[in-house]
């Protein structure tokens, strides 16, 4: 028999924390790049800094335009975020790579990563014999890889539950703005194109520099806002010219990202975020595809819990009202935790009742007959003003 006593247990959970998720999270893959001791092709790293790649035997010397992309990439994003890389032989390409039925492509290193992985940005080193063979002023194979891009986008979405895009370095741009492909006209909405580079006539892209703001901007931010500040690099060329004179507006106007000045401020912007889809595509920007695909990822982990588990049902065969209404609220509470509270929603701050997210299951469902549940879900995203338009005049006594 123990003494009397009083014993007080600690309640965990009740405040709902919850772990931030890695919103930021980048995979880069590395077409030509040369092994070292520490570096074998086809194998998964992580790094944190730009010195945890050089441990691994990768300098300026062994791998010079992995090893740059990597150094722009912390240049522009500062140490700590975890960027993962894989490199392949220059032989290979981006339409083989990024093929979702390539067991040893990038496919990979979304698999090894366990769906960590946001986002992939790809550029190539070919071999010094490589014959350029331009389709829409660039490498035939950036083109080739647009609807292998979309499909492995599409594949770790419904296979893994763990939805990313691509950015493809938009290799070998000829500078000839006006005979680009338009991406304007295609459905896929979940590559991007790059096209500048650091150094004039340059067949790469910086694509480190776009990763790297990328990894450090909220999912709803986009990585052409100007508040954020010029990129790292002191200049940039859209083909043989900086951007200042070179013809990025039809770049733009193209559906490629790409990047600008604005008189009055130093420095170089990227010019916007688009995917290579039709303009009226509700996904056609980077920043509405992170909003969305966020929010996917929420919903999943919230709504597998329900998986296989008992469903009450209510007098007239339908689901239960309560029951509807507690789940529908769970989804829409582990969104708000996760998006509204971080600022990733287009809810006005304003208005209490304005979570910018709304889940509805409806209780008519004869889930006896069927077991299928259907869900409604939406999530309000932000605007941006890409246009400002201001009337000037004088103001008179």
């Amino acid at each position: 028999m123990t003494l009397p006593r009083v014993k007080i247990s600690y309640k965990n959970g009740a405040i709902g924390q919850v772990e931030a998720m890695a919103d930021g999270c980048v995979g880069m893959i590395a077409l030509g790049a040369t092994e070292t001791e520490g570096f074998k092709l086809g194998t998964t790293y992580v790094v944190k800094k730009l010195s945890a790649l050089e441990d691994l035997g990768v300098t300026v010397e062994t791998n010079p335009n992995l090893y740059r992309n990597v150094k722009d990439f912390y240049a522009e994003s500062g140490d700590g975020p975890e960027l993962y890389l894989m490199g392949f032989p220059a032989a290979e390409t981006f339409t083989s790579v990024l093929d979702k039925d390539n067991l040893a492509g990038a496919r990979l290193l979304i698999q090894e990563t366990v769906g960590k992985i946001r986002a992939l940005v790809v550029f190539k080193t070919p071999e010094k014999d490589y014959e350029l063979t331009l389709s829409g002023e660039m490498d035939q194979d950036v083109t080739a890889a647009l609807s292998k891009a979309q499909g492995l986008g599409e594949w770790a979405t419904d296979q893994l539950k763990a939805p990313i895009f691509t950015l493809l370095e938009g290799y070998g741009y000829s500078g000839e703005a006006l005979s680009l492909t338009a991406l304007t006209t295609m459905k896929h909405n979940r590559v991007g194109i790059v096209i500048g580079d650091t150094q004039a006539d340059s067949p790469n892209a910086c694509m480190g520099i776009v990763a790297g703001r990328l990894a450090i901007s909220p999912v709803q931010r986009k990585i052409s806002r100007v508040k954020d500040g010029a990129l790292t690099p002191l200049t940039i060329y859209v083909g043989s010219d900086p951007a200042e004179i070179a013809d990025v507006e039809m770049v733009h106007e193209k559906g490629y990202i790409t990047f600008r000045t604005f008189v009055g401020k130093s420095g170089y912007f990227i010019a916007d975020d688009n995917l290579t889809t039709e303009v009226a595509d509700d996904f056609r920007s980077v920043t509405n595809r992170r909003v969305i695909d966020k929010a996917y990822r929420i919903a999943y982990n919230t709504l597998i819990e329900t998986l296989n588990d008992e469903v009450p049902i209510a007098s007239d065969g339908n689901l239960s009202p309560a029951w509807c209404a507690s789940l529908s609220g769970d989804v829409e509470q582990a969104i708000i935790s996760n998006m509204t509270a971080n600022g990733n929603l287009g809810n006005d701050p304003g208005d209490s009742s304005d979570t910018g997210v709304e889940c509805n299951i409806p209780y008519e469902q004869q889930i006896l007959s069927t077991s299928g549940l259907q869900v409604e879900l939406r999530v309000k995203p932000a605007g941006y003003a890409k246009y400002i338009d201001v009337e000037l005049g004088f103001k008179t006594a």
